[in-house]
């Protein structure tokens, strides 16, 4: 099974992926808010959630890793870049995580922040906020840097297959994929683009603090869930 889930609030979109045969789960990118959602649809089917990947420190919402993990037992993963210390797996490029007789390749695609992954099962790319439908992740907070994601976006998402799948972390015109093909020709910031120009678009976007940058990054860092510590010593 492979759903997308959308969350009106924040504009996030959430991932099921499954492997029927083991009848194990994983989410990419679940928020707090749509945790008892999450929960009723993969007990109603049967399965059981193994991972919560996260593509990044999000700045816009709270995610649910950190409850799914109290609630479900599922393994939290995040970057090892994030800096998030209580997720279970730190991430690193070019790890494999796998799921029954599914197997889901982690790429690194900085920039948007520093910890930024995408995920490619198959023929679909998650790419988070790297590379969005017509656009990309802001670059000026957590570390981003536009030049580190203009080369992820060409070196790593652009030289996949041209009928792979792009299935981004957001998006705020109703539009729900996209493909690497479609991406090349038509997207505003990249097509045609230079290094220098996209460098040029990306310092000049002006764009307003996100609203819950202060409460949901350091959440984000605790997998959503703030009051829990890791025990030293």
């Amino acid at each position: 099974m492979f759903r997308q889930l959308y969350d009106d609030t924040s504009s996030t979109l959430t991932y099921l992926i499954t492997d029927e045969e083991t009848k194990e789960a994983l989410l990419i990118d679940p928020v707090i808010t749509h945790l008892e959602a999450y929960i009723a649809m993969l007990e109603a089917n049967g399965y059981k959630l193994k991972y919560s990947l996260e593509t990044h420190v999000h700045a816009d919402h709270i995610t649910a890793s950190g409850l799914l993990r109290k609630r479900l037992s599922a393994e939290t993963a995040m970057s090892q870049l994030c800096g998030a210390i209580s997720a279970d797996i730190q991430l690193n490029d070019g790890d494999v995580l796998v799921l029954g007789k599914q197997k889901i390749n982690v790429l690194a695609t900085p920039g948007h922040t520093a910890g930024s992954l995408s995920f490619l099962w198959n023929e679909r790319l998650f790419s988070g906020d790297s590379l969005l439908i017509n656009g990309c992740g802001r670059t000026d907070f957590q570390g981003g840097d536009a030049v580190a994601l203009y080369n992820g976006i060409q070196n790593k998402i652009f030289s996949l297959p041209d009928e792979t799948l792009i299935y981004p972390g957001h998006d705020y015109n109703g539009r729900r994929v996209s493909s690497v093909a479609q991406e090349k020709l038509t997207n505003p910031r990249l097509a045609g683009k230079s290094l220098q120009e996209f460098v040029q678009i990306m310092n000049n976007l002006n764009l307003p603090k996100p609203n819950l940058i202060d409460i949901a990054v350091p959440a984000n860092k605790m997998c959503g869930v703030p009051e829990e510590r890791l025990v030293q010593g």
